[in-house]
């Protein structure tokens, strides 16, 4: 099963070099890797070129959403992967994926991967904060021994849906640049195409060096993604998650509609008034 890995990177080359590496060396399969590079103030495209890996580029910062939209245009695969450009994909990442593909044989699915970090994450494992003490030997020796269960909801990047879902709802929404809110967003848009698994999984696992993805750089201000998915769709972030997506429960198959209980009511009155405040 081939992927096109989707990476939208700013001046982020150290990072890129290390996820580009992991996947190439972390795969059963030969994927298919498409960046967008935004600025080239560090060479990226010079390195991409020698590679000869796909890539879009704008001579500015385009924001994460518009980058990650002109890549994925370039996708020839059936599966959408999108990933921060400051990860390492470990072993087995995409059987982990084709096992959960095969068995939910259909196109309306949401998978995500489960990040490990230095701190403030679900999987926690100090193999370094930076490139320049970053302890591959021993992130691979240890990986395997934290763990926790497969999840209902979104843990979002990095996360896989099918090209025909991705294109019938179109991508992530541009509005959310430079990316504030666009995952949230994103699986609004997939949950009202029909979506119903949305499913994190416990051993398809990457390293994530944390804060240095595209969207918290410069050149870009800063939207409230809160705001923008709030005006849009007339509820939080947070209630949808609750009430729609169970983040962070134990999976136990696909979701359904959400209980309209007196708590669900309550809730939704309140983010009713805060859209009329905004």
């Amino acid at each position: 099963m081939n992927l096109s890995i989707i990476i939208p990177s700013l001046n982020n080359l150290k990072y890129l070099k290390i996820l580009i590496s992991s996947i190439e060396k972390n795969s059963i399969y030969n994927h298919e890797i498409i960046v967008h590079v935004n600025e080239n103030l560090d060479n990226t495209l010079e390195y991409l070129k020698e590679k000869k890996i796909k890539f879009t580029y704008s001579h500015k910062n385009i924001g994460l959403c518009s980058a990650v939209n002109q890549a994925a245009n370039l996708a020839t695969t059936n599966y959408i992967l999108y990933t921060h450009d400051d990860m390492y994909f470990l072993p087995n990442w995409d059987k982990v994926l084709e096992n959960e593909i095969k068995k939910t044989n259909n196109k309306f699915f949401y998978f995500s991967g489960t990040m490990i970090q230095e701190k403030g994450a679900d999987l926690i494992l100090d193999a370094g904060t930076d490139f320049n003490n970053f302890d591959e030997t021993y992130l691979l020796k240890n990986y395997k021994n934290i763990n926790i269960h497969d999840h209902q909801g979104s843990h979002w990047a990095p996360h896989v849906v099918h090209r025909d879902i991705w294109n019938k709802i179109g991508g992530f929404s541009e509005e959310f640049n430079p990316g504030d809110g666009s995952d949230s967003d994103l699986n609004m848009k997939l949950w009202n195409s029909g979506v119903r698994i949305f499913k994190g999984l416990n051993e398809f696992k990457v390293y994530h060096f944390g804060s240095i993805s595209m969207r918290k750089k410069r050149n870009l201000i800063k939207n409230n993604g809160t705001k923008t998915f709030l005006k849009k769709w007339g509820i939080t972030p947070r209630f949808f998650f609750k009430h729609f997506l169970k983040t962070g429960s134990k999976y136990d198959g696909p979701l359904t509609n959400p209980k309209k209980t007196i708590i669900f009511f309550i809730e939704l009155f309140i983010c009713k008034i805060k859209k009329g405040m905004i």
